[in-house]
Formats: structure tokens, C-alpha cells, sequence
């Protein structure tokens, strides 16, 4: 059959229905890329300022650039993405923040409840240290789109790695509660030392966006947020902290174990009493930086990170339940 033609001489095509079943699952799939690149913004990976490149993108996720592109104009609508006249979309300077709402807001989708399931496996070793996508998804009921999302998550969490050639490796870096505490030390060994580095300098914007954050989490959030949200919290306030220091080397160590990390502290949220007081504790360091008393806030980023360490003896057999299961 021949397409009419339209004005101009530009042949016009009929636009074919889209079915019910291919709209769910066309909606389905922009859902999970947000959420995909929302957790982006939130670890990291992508910062504030950054180009999306919907190729890119549409590749790391294993979906096509379409999802990817209605998914940037959801992210935008919520303020996390900025959308530039020619050149597509940013990370809005305050994303993060607007990340942490939107993960919060949407709760454990059905991406995120496997992603626990895997970490909770891995942790119980249940899981061996290498295994192939096909059996991946069969035990978790995945399609191909959504595994490639929660490997590449992964990796850049620093506990999974592509094997060459076939098949994906499990990291046994943090995964016992000693080790957890062993990283506390070395964040005790860094972290106030980066107040005391020569130009020490956090930027305005910076310190009061950690304060809005904090304020709402005393103001409810600590009860409502999910573990990522306030996981990614606790690790953008301190990564800020050291990052003013200037000294990349602090900063970059500091990372490294937070992606680290993860599994364990995700564990330890189920006890959230102790964030109030710690959203407390965020505060009067940033009032301390403020007034430019950074001995003081030094000396208060160390009492503080000590008092953490202490909590976590009364979770360690929270940490070690699943790894000794009883028969």
C-alpha cells in the first residue's frame, strides 16, 4: 500500500497502535532506567555537571536509548537532571540530594528487592564466588536488561567483577564485620586529618545543601528512607567533607571503601535509632567548619566516627546472622 503523501511532498506513514502489553512494558523499562541512573547520581558515579550521553548510557544499562530518553525527561521533571537546549541533559548542581527523594519516594521496586536478595545471598554464602548470568537469572527470575543493570551496579560497588570471558566474580572484600570495623580505622586515620590540610575550604553551596539534608533527616526522613537513601547520604556528607581538603588522595581512598562497604552497613540500617543523634553530630560539624575552627571539627570527626565504631559491636551479630546459619 501507498503512504499518502503530506504537505510538501514529505510521504507521511500511518502511526501503528501501541498495544496495551508493549505500553507496560515500554513503561516498565523507562521505571527501572530512571531508577538505574537516579542510583548513578546518588553513588557518584555520575556528578553534578556531568553530560549524559544516552548511548552511553543505553549501553551500561542494556536497554535501548528510547527508555533511556523518556527516563532523562522523568529525572529532569524532578529536578535531579538538568536539560540543556542542544546538548541534552546534565546532573543538576543540587542532584543528589534530588536522588536520594526519588529513591526514597519510590521504596523497593522490584530492581532493587533482587538487589538486596543477591547481597543478603552473597553475605549468607549462598552465592559462589563465580557464577554466569544465565544462572543469575534463572535464580532471581531476571531478564537480561535488568541483571546487566544490578552487575554493573555492582561492580561499581566494588564486589562483582566481569571473569574474561564468561561469567561474573564476587568479591570476599568486606563481607565480615572485622572488616568493617578495619574500615573504620582507616576512615579514622584520614578523615579528620583532611580538616587539617593546608587550604582546607568547603564551599558554601556545598555546606548548606549537607545541612538541608541533615535537617530533613531529623525531621523524619531517618524513619521513612530507604537503606540507600540513607547509606548515600551518610557517604555524600563525608566524601564532601574530605573533598574540600583539596587532596585527592584522601578523597579517592575515602571512595574506594564506601563502594566497599556496602553490603555490610546495609545490614546494620535495620537499627536506626542511632542516626539521629548522628544527623546531630553532621551538624555541629558543619557549624564548626563554618566559624572556621577546624581543630575542633577535626577533633569531633574523630569522636564521632569512634562513636560509630562502638554501635557497631551491638550490631555485629546483626552482621553475622546470615553468615553462620543455624541448621
Amino acid at each position: 500500500m501507498t503512504a499518502p503523501d503530506g504537505p510538501a511532498g514529505v510521504r507521511e506513514f500511518p502511526v501503528l497502535p501501541m498495544s496495551d502489553t508493549t505500553r507496560r512494558m515500554t513503561g516498565r523499562v523507562v521505571t527501572e532506567a530512571a531508577a538505574a541512573i537516579s542510583a548513578l547520581v546518588a553513588d557518584g558515579t555520575l556528578k553534578p555537571g556531568d553530560r549524559l550521553l544516552a548511548q552511553r548510557l543505553a549501553d551500561l544499562l542494556g536497554v535501548s536509548r528510547f527508555p533511556i530518553g523518556q527516563a532523562m525527561r522523568i529525572l529532569a521533571d524532578r529536578g535531579l537532571l538538568t536539560a540543556d537546549p542542544g546538548r541534552g541533559f546534565s546532573v543538576a548542581s543540587d542532584g543528589p540530594d534530588h536522588a536520594a527523594s526519588y529513591r526514597a519516594e519510590r521504596g523497593h521496586d522490584d530492581l532493587t528487592s533482587a538487589y538486596f536478595r543477591i547481597a543478603e545471598d552473597r553475605l549468607a554464602g549462598a552465592l559462589p564466588d563465580t557464577i554466569s548470568e544465565q544462572a543469575m537469572r534463572d535464580r532471581y527470575g531476571l531478564g537480561r536488561g535488568q541483571l546487566s543493570q544490578l552487575l554493573n551496579r555492582m561492580a561499581g560497588e566494588g564486589w562483582a567483577e566481569r571473569r574474561p570471558g564468561y561469567g561474573w566474580r564476587f568479591s570476599a572484600v568486606l563481607t565480615t564485620p572485622t572488616a568493617l570495623e578495619q574500615s573504620y580505622r582507616l576512615r579514622l586515620a584520614i578523615e579528620p586529618a583532611s580538616l587539617l590540610e593546608p587550604g582546607y575550604c568547603l564551599a558554601r553551596e556545598t555546606l548548606l545543601r549537607c545541612r538541608a539534608v541533615e535537617e530533613r533527616m531529623l525531621g523524619g526522613e531517618i524513619e521513612t528512607a530507604s537503606a540507600d537513601a540513607l547509606y548515600d547520604r551518610g557517604v555524600r556528607f563525608h566524601e564532601a567533607i574530605v573533598g574540600a581538603s583539596g587532596n585527592p588522595f584522601f578523597l579517592d581512598t575515602l571512595k574506594r571503601v564506601n563502594r566497599i562497604r556496602r553490603l555490610l552497613v546495609y545490614r546494620s540500617l535495620a537499627d536506626r535509632s542511632r542516626y539521629r543523634r548522628q544527623a546531630a553530630e553532621h551538624l555541629e560539624l558543619l557549624r564548626l567548619i563554618e566559624r572556621g575552627a577546624q581543630i575542633e571539627a577535626a577533633g569531633l570527626l574523630r569522636a564521632h566516627l569512634q562513636g560509630v565504631m562502638e554501635k557497631l559491636s551491638t550490631v555485629r551479630p546483626l552482621l553475622e546472622a546470615k553468615q553462620h546459619p543455624s541448621g
